[in-house]
């Protein structure tokens, strides 16, 4: 496991370490959420925009999946980041 250390300053402020931010793609003015999971906090980066996801499903190559096939790709990349996460 690694870890990296951040300092909390007076006014509840902190500085991401530079290997989190590079791992997590952080840039200025990115949001970072904070999810309670049990007795622990998992953060995220929050710094993708909808418009980046456009034209992310289309593959003119690949036959289009039927609604069935759709539903049971996302139920199993639902599956997998559930058990992926903390």
């Amino acid at each position: 496991m690694d870890i990296s250390v951040g300092t909390l300053t007076s006014k509840g402020q902190t500085t991401v370490p530079a290997e989190v931010r590079e791992f997590l793609g952080l840039k200025p003015g990115d949001k970072i959420r904070y999810i309670r999971r049990g007795d622990e906090i998992v953060i995220k980066a929050k710094n993708r925009r909808a418009a980046e996801f456009a034209g992310i499903l289309q593959d003119a190559a690949r036959p289009p999946l039927s609604t069935e096939e759709l539903e049971d790709a996302i139920g199993q990349s639902v599956a997998a980041h559930v058990v992926d996460e903390p």
